[in-house]
């Protein structure tokens, strides 16, 4: 507990870093050498601040503690997909999943601890939302990744997707945060252009997000253009419908210029007609925009079941005839729950 009650470093800025030498006699620069071992090298223990005197090592850790997540999990798939339950300082558990392919390494991070949106297709909205996810917590997934690329795969991180657990939208500013850490020189130095944000499709933040002139992608969740069905599927319809969520993707492409990519399950019994793959087409020419058809990953044996590929090749017809990208999705990491919707903390450690 001791540990926990001692602020977290990582929450201060460069400049209250600063401050805090200064008030307690040593010099200035000396906290840009700590800001840098903090989020250029994500250092875990100030015992490894080499360029740092014992004696300012021993007044940080009386002062400070780095609350640095723990992998206290780690599964390997078959198709090579590493699944991570990482332990929080407070003990609590998220996943994140890291995705190989020929081309990319990917790394899918989770931004909430549960969910709250009750989508019903989806095992992590049965976990209630316990809290919001610190920035450094975010930003610790994605350097666990990183290590774990090169460890594995001698590769480097090229991607991160935000489609882990929760819905990032509603953290955004320790959302945001994590991003600037990760983009900036000063820490990680990842292209803005290689992180996506996915959503639900939270119609306010969209148009905040595009004031606020991000230049990460973004990505909507889906799976259905009309009304009624995507209600059924994703409750936030009701509050979030069809036409506000088209103007605020407007209102993206005009601040931004940028595509977004629609994130799209297709279901048999559901949304598996050409009714449904004519109504997607025509949300599609709202703005520049493509579409992931992605395979459904069955969560228990529900009413939700993956939809015969006659209805997948129909979908793609329609949109490519109208001159829409629309890409076929295999998902990866199932034998180890680790695929799209799969994440729900289903192993041992947060078991106990």
């Amino acid at each position: 507990m001791e540990e926990i009650q001692k602020q977290d470093i990582r929450k201060l800025s460069l400049a209250e870093l600063e401050a805090f030498f200064l008030s307690h006699g040593e010099k200035k620069f000396r906290a840009k050498q700590v800001y840098e071992w903090l989020w250029n090298k994500s250092l875990k223990n100030f015992d490894d601040m080499s360029n740092i005197s014992l004696s300012t090592r021993e007044m940080l850790k009386s002062h400070f503690t780095i609350n640095h997540i723990r992998v206290d999990l780690m599964q390997h798939s078959e198709d090579g997909t590493i699944k991570n339950a990482v332990k929080l300082y407070d003990d609590k558990i998220v996943e994140s999943v890291l995705i190989p392919t020929s081309k990319r390494i990917t790394a899918c991070v989770s931004s909430q601890v549960g969910c709250s949106l009750d989508c019903n297709f989806c095992a992590t909205a049965r976990l209630k939302r316990m809290r919001n996810l610190n920035p450094d917590e975010i930003y610790d997934q994605v350097v666990a990744i990183k290590e774990e690329a090169e460890t594995y795969f001698q590769r480097p991180l090229t991607n991160i997707v935000f489609m882990g657990m929760g819905e990032p939208l509603l953290n955004y500013a320790n959302v945001l945060a994590a991003i600037d850490k990760i983009t900036s020189p000063e820490g990680l130095g990842m292209a803005a252009r290689r992180i996506t944000l996915s959503t639900v499709g939270v119609t306010k933040m969209i148009r905040k997000m595009a004031d606020d002139g991000v230049k990460f992608n973004l990505a909507v969740s889906l799976h259905s253009a009309i009304n009624e069905t995507r209600s059924r599927l994703m409750p936030i319809n009701d509050s979030n419908p069809i036409e506000e969520l088209g103007e605020a993707l407007k209102y993206w492409y005009q601040k931004t210029g940028r595509k977004v990519t629609y994130e799209y399950v297709i279901w048999d019994g559901v949304n598996d007609d050409e009714r449904h793959a004519k109504a997607l087409a025509k949300f599609c020419k709202i703005i520049p925009s493509k579409v992931n058809i992605i395979q459904y990953n069955p969560i228990d044996e529900g009413e939700f079941r993956q939809a015969k590929q006659e209805a997948v090749d129909m979908y793609v017809k329609i949109l490519e005839s109208q001159g829409i990208i629309a890409k076929v999705r295999k998902s990866r990491g199932q034998d180890i729950d680790a695929a799209c919707g799969q994440l729900a903390n289903k192993n041992e450690v947060a078991e106990i």
